[in-house]
C-alpha cells in the first residue's frame, strides 16, 4: 500500500513539473502583411495596438516603425519589441519577468509562446481590416 502511495506521489510530481517545462523562445520574423498600397505607418500601428489590446497587452509606439508591448499575468511580466513597416511585421522578445528565461539556452516558460501566438493572430485579423481609407 505505502508503494503504491509513494508511486503516485511520484507521478504526480513528473506531471507537474512537466508542466512547467520551458521551451524555445517564439519569435514573429517578417509576417508578411497585405495592405492597401496607400495604407499609413500610423493605421499599421493602430491595428497592432488593437490586437494586443483586445488580448491584455499594453502596446506603446517607441519610434516610427516599432512598438512594445508588455503583457502582465498575475507576477508574470512580457515585453516584445515589434517592428513594422506596409510590407512586414515582426514580433521579438525583449525582455520577462517570472517566466524562466535562459538567455544561455534560448527559452522560456511554455505559456510565453502562447501569448505571442495569439498576438500573431490577432495583429493579422486586424491588418486583415485595414482598406484604403
Amino acid at each position: 500500500m505505502k508503494k503504491l502511495i509513494s508511486l503516485s506521489a511520484l507521478l504526480v510530481a513528473l506531471v507537474f513539473i512537466s508542466g512547467c517545462r520551458s521551451t524555445a523562445v517564439y519569435n514573429i520574423s517578417d509576417a508578411s502583411i497585405d495592405v492597401p498600397a496607400k495604407t499609413s505607418d500610423d493605421k499599421i500601428f493602430k491595428a497592432i495596438k488593437n490586437a494586443g489590446v483586445q488580448l491584455g497587452w499594453i502596446v506603446k509606439k517607441s519610434k516610427p516603425g516599432v512598438a512594445t508591448a508588455q503583457l502582465n499575468v498575475r507576477k508574470h511580466m512580457a515585453l516584445v519589441e515589434i517592428k513594422y513597416n506596409k510590407t512586414s511585421y515582426s514580433i521579438n522578445y525583449k525582455n520577462s519577468m517570472n517566466l524562466k528565461y535562459d538567455a544561455t539556452k534560448g527559452t522560456i516558460h511554455k505559456n510565453y509562446n502562447g501569448w505571442i501566438q495569439n498576438l500573431n493572430n490577432a495583429i493579422q485579423v486586424q491588418l486583415t481590416q485595414l482598406d484604403d481609407n
